[in-house]
């Protein structure tokens, strides 16, 4: 009904009342059918702009809805002019407005087949049954916790993942969280603190700590032990996490400028209000893997049990073995981690990180569900993907891939309104996602846009529940590198355990000699993040006598 009133109804009205002007050229002066077109642009302009189901025309009323028109043509125009469906980066027009479709409860259906080239190499698919299964589960959870957990929590398979309050705007986190609420599924806050407006959907809430510990930090900016038990105390809060790199940025920290850091923005982060926020490269509560993990110990216990986990851009490798290490020589197991792949970012990062810094999730993935099998510890940590998910057949590969569930974050902005316009570090966002604007904020609606969080998180599992139907699976947990299968030339194709090295359990404990991860994993050591060569060079050096004078 309201797509109807929006492209059919208000326009025949408006193309109604123009006519009646033109039709009153012949007996009125021109002055009069001025005023009526006028007329016609005016009350247009103020439905648009009272209206509270589409942000661009709250923020851009009557011109707001050239875009409508163009965006209807696209698929006409767009193969002679602009682009294909499957080529717009960073998510292609077919992403988006499969977002878009269930975000709205539009079809999401494609006529005629798949536009995708099938016969290139490395196209990949889901391997299906000829016995499907007849009741897959709809909605997914996996359940967080080991012996070290006080309070366990049950995690739906997708979830919204780290976005801070600064980076989006208010309207946005309070739409997102209702959005949670409404769908069951968890809100990670990102790194910018934990503010009312995550709290005020009543939704699932993981706090994350970065290293700048904002929302827990002293005036020196050092972790405060009792402002982070405040926080965690919140009922709404489930779990907590620390932010150790992000896929958009990894080893550069960030930086809120003066700018954005409103007297509110202040408040949440505990930082000078009008003054740039920086978050340091690097943690100033921990330098070793070691006190990492005593650390997240402290955390958990701070919290009252509840789970903490670990979120990192995959890099080095000795460094993944290295944590295990310190877990298996500590005895402190977090109880998940979270993957951020390099192709991840919701905010700005410069265009040299963005593209050739941090390991592609497929392969940061890969390794850490390695680095856990092999050492046994992968049933007491749950391990989850964050990187350009936004459908089922994504989470499904990353959970053949070895992940327990994901994380997206740019496919949620998308369901509450962003239209991928990249202005996010500009402050001019037309959609009020990614501004602090109070006059674009106003688009979006919270109530409005968490309906269609909602509902963009139900019709993903939906397409999930039918893929893993479809491969006589129950649920997704149950799939497996074998399921999933890669082109690899034109005769040849593979299931994705022929192509990677997917570790037996336990093999990095009994025989890690016989892996392919064998120099990286003598070079990792529990007491440094540096490799073991790297010690024993400055051991060697540190121990030599002092020259004769």
């Amino acid at each position: 009904m309201v797509a109807l009133l929006r492209r059919i109804i208000i326009p025949l009205v408006a193309a109604i009342l123009l006519i009646v002007s033109l039709v009153e050229l012949k007996h009125s002066s021109w002055w009069i059918v001025l005023a009526g077109v006028c007329s016609v642009i005016v009350i247009l302009g103020l439905y648009d702009f009272f209206q509270q189901t589409w942000t661009i025309t709250r923020n851009y009323p009557v011109a707001g809805r050239i875009r409508w028109l163009f965006y209807d043509l696209r698929p006409y125009l767009r193969a002679y002019i602009v682009e294909d469906d499957l080529n717009g980066t960073p998510f292609s027009f077919e992403a988006r407005n499969l977002v878009h479709a269930r975000a709205r409860g539009e079809s999401d259906t494609h006529p005629f087949g798949t536009e995708r080239d099938t016969d290139q190499n490395n196209y990949h698919w889901l391997s299906h049954s000829i016995a499907p299964a007849e009741h897959p589960e709809k909605s997914p959870r996996v359940t967080v916790g080991n012996e070290q957990t006080t309070k366990h929590y049950s995690a739906s398979i997708l979830n919204i993942s780290a976005m801070s309050f600064g980076a989006l705007s208010a309207n946005a986190v309070k739409a997102l969280n209702l959005g949670a609420k409404q769908g069951g599924f968890y809100h990670d806050t990102g790194e910018g603190g934990l503010s009312d407006h995550h709290l005020a959907g009543g939704g699932d809430i993981v706090w994350e700590l970065g290293s700048a510990y904002f929302g827990a930090r002293d005036k020196s900016g050092h972790f405060d032990p009792e402002k982070f038990r405040d926080g965690a105390a919140h009922e709404a809060v489930k779990m907590t996490e620390i932010k150790l790199s992000q896929g958009a940025k990894p080893g550069h920290g960030g930086l809120l400028p003066a700018a954005k850091v409103t007297e509110e923005i202040a408040r949440v982060r505990q930082v000078p209000v009008h003054q740039d926020a920086l978050s340091p490269r690097g943690h100033t509560a921990f330098s070793t893997p070691i006190e990492m993990l005593e650390f997240a110990a402290r955390m958990r216990d701070l919290s009252g049990g509840k789970p903490v986990g670990l979120k990192l851009c995959v890099g080095q490798p000795h460094e993944v073995f290295a944590i295990i290490k310190a877990i298996l020589k500590t005895g402190i197991i977090p109880e998940f981690i979270v993957v951020d792949g390099g192709e991840g970012g919701t905010g700005a990062a410069p265009l040299e990180l963005s593209d050739w810094v941090g390991m592609p999730l497929k392969e940061g993935l890969i390794l850490m569900r390695n680095a856990l099998v092999g050492s046994g510890l992968k049933p007491k940590i749950r391990l989850a993907a964050s990187g350009k998910v936004y459908s089922g057949m994504g989470i499904a590969y990353n959970m053949a891939m070895g992940a327990d569930w994901c994380n997206a974050a740019r496919a949620f902005m998308m369901s509450v309104g962003c239209i991928q316009a990249q202005r996010c570090h500009t402050g001019t966002c037309p959609t009020g996602v990614t501004t602090q604007d109070p006059a674009r904020m106003r688009a979006l609606v919270p109530q409005v846009q968490a309906e269609r969080a909602a509902r963009f998180h139900a019709k993903t599992l939906e397409s999930l529940a039918d893929m893993v139907a479809a491969a006589g699976l129950t649920h997704p947990a149950e799939l497996s590198p074998h399921n999933v299968m890669h082109r690899q030339g034109p005769e040849k194709a593979n299931t994705m355990d022929n192509i990677y090295a997917f570790l037996p359990e336990r093999i990095l404990i009994d025989a890690p000699q016989d892996t392919i991860y064998a120099d990286w994993w003598e070079a990792a050591t529990a007491e440094s993040f540096k490799p073991r060569t790297d010690l024993e060079r400055v051991r060697a050096k540190t121990s030599q006598p002092a020259a004769a004078e």
